[in-house]
C-alpha cells in the first residue's frame, strides 16, 4: 500500500511540469503526508493546474466523506473491474505529486523499520491517481483522490508486497487525456517503476506520528538509532 509520502521539492513543479499555469497559494514543504489530508494533484479535467484533493476517494454516491479513509489506495490488478474505480479510471485520472514515500519493512525479529523510498535522481515524480467529486447535502463539493498501487519491483520486494504506481513522464499526456476512454486502455501503464532508478534507506520512527512534519524525517539513520 501507500499510506505516507513526501512533497518537499516544490520548486521543481513548474520545471518538471512546464504546462502548469497555476499553483495553489501558500504551499509549504511536507514530509509526512497522511490519508484524509490535502494532497497536490494535476487532474485530467484541468491539466494545466495543480490543485488540492482530499486523500481518500469519496464516490459521488457516498453518504459522507468517512468512506474516503478506507479508499486511499486502489489496486492496479482490479482497478478496471471494481465499480468504484472503473468509472474514474475511464473518466477522472490524476497525477499525484510526490518526491518520496514511506513503507515499513518487517524484520526477522518481528519489529518494523520505517523506510524512505525515492528516485535516485532526487527528482519530483507522480503517482498514478484517480479522483472524484463529491457533493454534500448543503451543495458544497469535495474533490478527492486515491493512489493506485501495484506489485513490488525488486527494490520494494524486500520491504513490502505493494508499491505505488509511479508514472514515467512519457505517460503523463496519455494519463491526463481529458476525454472519457475505455478503462482497459490505461491498465498497461500501471506497472512497477524500474528498481534500478530508485533507492531506499531506513529513517526515524518519528514518521509514525502524523504530528511530525520536518526535514529530519527523511534523514537516513542507523538501525539502532531508529527509536
Amino acid at each position: 500500500m501507500c499510506g505516507r509520502y513526501t512533497l518537499s521539492k516544490l520548486e521543481q513543479i513548474l520545471r518538471q511540469f512546464p504546462g502548469i499555469t497555476a499553483l495553489p497559494p501558500e504551499l509549504a514543504p511536507r514530509f509526512n503526508i497522511a490519508p484524509t489530508q490535502p494532497i497536490l494533484a494535476i487532474t485530467n479535467e484541468h491539466p494545466n493546474e495543480v490543485t488540492h484533493l482530499y486523500w481518500g476517494l469519496v464516490p459521488s454516491w457516498a453518504k459522507d466523506v468517512s468512506i474516503g479513509s478506507k479508499m486511499i489506495n486502489a489496486r492496479a490488478e482490479t482497478v478496471a473491474e471494481k465499480a468504484t474505480y472503473r468509472r474514474p479510471l475511464s473518466r477522472r485520472r490524476c497525477l499525484i505529486l510526490a518526491d518520496g514515500f514511506y513503507e515499513w519493512r518487517k524484520n526477522p525479529d518481528k519489529t518494523k523499520t520505517p523506510m524512505y523510498i525515492r528516485l535516485k535522481s532526487g527528482n519530483l515524480f507522480a503517482f498514478a491517481g484517480l479522483w472524484e467529486m463529491w457533493s454534500s447535502s448543503d451543495g458544497s463539493e469535495l474533490p478527492s483522490g486515491t493512489v493506485i498501487t501495484t506489485r513490488p519491483n525488486a527494490l520494494m520486494a524486500d520491504i513490502h508486497d505493494r508499491m505505488p504506481v509511479i508514472l514515467p513522464p512519457s505517460a503523463y499526456k496519455k494519463w491526463l487525456t481529458p476525454e472519457e476512454r475505455s478503462a482497459e486502455e490505461f491498465t498497461g501503464l500501471l506497472e512497477p517503476y524500474p528498481a534500478d532508478d530508485m533507492e531506499a534507506y531506513p529513517v526515524s520512527s518519528r514518521v509514525g506520528s502524523v504530528k511530525n512534519n520536518d526535514r529530519r524525517l527523511i534523514d537516513p539513520v542507523e538501525r539502532d538509532t531508529l527509536f
